[in-house]
């Protein structure tokens, strides 16, 4: 973290925009009357100057408020039920708010702070955590220029692995899984991906390229939103065990799609596993992977691991203590039903 630049003023702002100094106040305040389009010009202004206007925030960082920030990048406002059986977010949270507590710091859990909408209260903590960074994401390059300490667990894909972010070794888990549907008897394995540009979608497809190129297969990836959730999944599936060569084994990046993709095969009547076998990498232990009948082998991220590690890490950086580089996030291959051959005789 080098020295911090000089912060715009509410003055720099008036300047850009062409407005005087009280306009921008009552633009970010709400009181007052200002036109749309003048507050529009201010808030552009703003974001150009790397001005933030909230009070609270700009008077505590001479010091430190305690509050640790937690933004949760998949967490979509239009997907209100997202976090409803995921379990990895929800342990992932609790377990930061307690290392949190035991480091002196509160944790918040904040929408992202360069939003419009974003309560600016968020923008007065001492550090962020940020689970699956998009590529080029705006809320780093903020934090990066305002030089405020933040903590990636994963890596921005369109910035170079350093210090700034947890390695969660995607590739490595996605290749024991797929070696794992293999095991399990799969010779025509497809992959159901994610669209989120992060880490664990991009290194997750490029994982199963390489698996399925090594062994000479050729590859079968199909694409759902994740906010799509468990008809998305579906969907998927049907569009895969339509084809005139199906595939016998499925790799799904949540639990939602894998629980869609069992639903389309068992309306088939396919037997899992024993003509499909099907396999989820990124949930960990959820809802949705345990109650499928029969249940579904996913991988458990150890979130609980994960967020003490972060929150060490990240409590380090903002009390000036340079920690060690963090190895590769732990987890463990949970078998279950949906790839484990039942015992003969």
């Amino acid at each position: 973290m080098a020295g911090k630049r000089t912060r715009a003023t509410i003055k720099d702002v008036a300047r850009r925009a062409g407005v005087s100094p009280t306009t921008v106040s009552h633009a970010f305040s709400g009181n007052g009357t200002v036109a749309a389009e003048t507050a529009e010009r201010v808030r552009e202004a703003a974001r150009e100057l790397g001005y933030r206007p909230d009070t609270v925030a700009r008077g505590l960082r001479s010091s430190r408020l305690g509050v640790l920030g937690l933004v949760v990048r998949p967490l979509d406002p239009s997907d209100t039920a997202f976090l409803e059986g995921v379990d990895y977010f929800l342990r992932f949270a609790g377990s930061a708010a307690l290392a949190a507590v035991e480091r002196g710091y509160g944790l918040m859990l904040v929408p992202d702070p360069t939003r419009a909408d974003a309560p600016a209260v968020g923008l007065a903590c001492d550090g962020f955590l940020i689970t699956e960074p998009v590529e080029n994401d705006p809320l780093i390059t903020m934090l990066e220029r305002e030089c405020v300490p933040f903590l990636g667990v994963g890596r921005d894909p369109a910035r170079p692995a350093s210090p700034d972010y947890l390695d969660l070794g995607t590739g490595r888990i996605v290749a024991e899984v797929l070696d794992h549907l293999a095991a399990a008897g799969g010779t025509r394995v497809a992959a159901v991906l994610g669209t989120d540009r992060n880490e664990w979608n991009l290194d997750a497809e490029k994982a199963y390229l390489d698996w399925v190129r090594a062994r000479g297969q050729q590859p079968l990836a199909v694409r759902r939103a994740e906010v799509a959730g468990e008809a998305g999944g579906r969907e998927a599936g049907e569009e895969l065990f339509a084809l005139a060569s199906p595939p016998d084994a499925v790799y799904c990046q949540t639990g939602r799609h894998a629980a869609g993709v069992l639903a389309a095969a068992l309306a088939r009547g396919l037997a899992v596993p024993g003509d499909v076998r099907i396999a989820c990498g990124a949930d960990s232990d959820s809802e949705h992977t345990r109650s499928g009948v029969p249940p579904i082998t996913a991988v458990d991220l150890r979130p609980v691991h994960l967020a003490r590690t972060a929150v060490a890490v990240l409590a380090d950086r903002v009390e000036g203590i340079e920690p060690p580089v963090p190895g590769p996030a732990e987890y463990e291959l949970i078998v279950r039903g949906s790839t484990r051959r039942q015992a003969v005789g």
